[in-house]
C-alpha cells in the first residue's frame, strides 16, 4: 500500500463544497461522497459498464467520487466524458489502482505526493486529500483482497485509523473506500465512526457485495458483505464546524442492457451535513 497526499483550495469563486444531489434539489450545506470499486479488471461489456459509469457519476454530481479498481482502458474512457467537470487524482499508471475525483467548482489541486507501504503484495494504495482552508481530509483505499489475507487486511484498516487520529484536530477526516473486511477484522478508534452504524445500520444499504443479488460474478456459494466503507472522523476543536452523516444509498443496482450490472459491488452515495458551533466559519461555504 501506499500514501498518497494532495493538497487541495477552494475554488476562486468560494462555492460550496457540496452540489445539488441527483433529482436537482439544494443541497447547498451538505457534501456529497461517492465510493465505489467498479471492477475495472473485468473485461466482460467494459465499454457498456463503462458508459454506465460515467453516467450514474454524471446524475449524482457528487463532490467527491473514490473509485477503487479504476484500469487505463478505464481512465481513458473517464477522462474524455468526465475532464470538464473533475479534476482526477490517480493512485497509479498501470495495472490498477485508485482514482479520486474533485469537482472542479468546488476545489483547486494544489498538490500530490506518495509514500509506500512495504507489505502489500496487490499493488494498493490509501489516497488521501487535504483541503487547504476547508479543514477537511479525504481518503480511499482498496484493502488487500481475499480470506486469506486477513493479517494484512487488518494492517492496512490500522494504518487507515492512525492516520485518521493523527490529523489535527480542527480537520475533519472523512473515509471511503472498498476495505474487504470481514466484521471480525475490524477495530475502530474512539474518535472514528462508520457511516452505515451511525445512520442506524439500514437494511438495505447494507450489503455492498453481494452475490444473490448481483449476477456479475459466477460463485457458487452465495455472498453477503459490507465490504464497501465510509469512516468519518469529526473534528474535535472547539469553534470548528463538524460534517455529520446525513444520508446514505447503494447505486448501482439496475441491470445493464447487456445483461451485467456496472459493477460486481454497488456503490455508496452519501451525504454529510455541516454542524455549526456559534463561533464556527462553515467548512462548505466559501469566504
Amino acid at each position: 500500500i501506499h500514501f498518497s497526499v494532495a493538497q487541495c483550495d477552494k475554488s476562486e469563486n468560494g462555492a460550496a463544497l457540496c452540489s445539488d444531489g441527483p433529482t436537482g434539489s439544494r443541497e447547498d450545506e451538505k457534501l456529497s461522497l461517492i465510493t465505489w470499486n467498479v471492477d475495472g479488471l473485468d473485461g466482460d461489456e467494459q465499454p457498456e459498464r463503462a458508459r454506465s459509469l460515467c453516467q450514474y457519476l454524471l446524475t449524482y454530481s457528487a463532490d467527491v467520487v473514490l473509485l477503487q479498481e479504476i484500469v487505463p482502458p478505464y481512465m481513458r474512457f473517464m477522462h474524455k466524458r468526465l475532464a470538464d467537470t473533475y479534476a482526477f487524482i490517480e493512485g497509479g499508471k498501470v495495472g490498477y489502482f485508485t482514482l479520486m475525483l474533485l469537482k472542479k467548482t468546488r476545489i483547486t489541486l494544489l498538490d500530490s505526493e506518495n509514500l509506500f507501504f512495504p507489505k502489500s503484495h496487490m499493488m494498493r494504495s490509501l489516497l488521501v486529500v487535504l483541503f487547504r482552508g476547508q479543514k477537511l481530509c479525504l481518503m480511499t483505499s482498496h484493502f488487500e483482497s481475499c480470506k486469506e489475507n486477513s493479517v494484512e487486511r487488518m494492517r492496512q484498516l490500522r494504518a487507515v485509523m492512525r492516520k485518521m487520529s493523527q490529523a489535527p484536530e480542527d480537520v475533519t477526516v472523512l473515509f471511503g473506500g472498498d476495505t474487504n473486511l470481514r466484521d471480525f477484522e475490524v477495530g475502530l478508534p474512539s474518535d472514528v465512526c462508520d457511516l452505515w452504524e451511525r445512520l442506524g445500520e439500514p437494511q438495505k444499504c447494507r450489503y455492498t457485495w453481494d452475490t444473490e443479488a448481483n449476477t456479475n460474478k459466477e460463485i457458487k456459494f452465495k455472498c453477503h458483505l459490507r465490504f464497501d466503507r465510509v469512516y468519518l472522523r469529526r473534528a474535535a476543536q472547539d469553534g470548528v464546524p463538524r460534517l455529520d452523516p446525513h444520508s446514505m444509498s447503494l447505486i448501482g443496482l439496475e441491470k445493464l442492457r447487456c445483461g451485467m450490472f456496472t459493477s460486481d459491488h454497488w456503490g455508496i452515495y452519501c451525504t454529510f451535513s455541516a454542524e455549526q458551533n456559534e463561533n464556527a466559519k462553515s467548512p462548505i461555504k466559501g469566504d
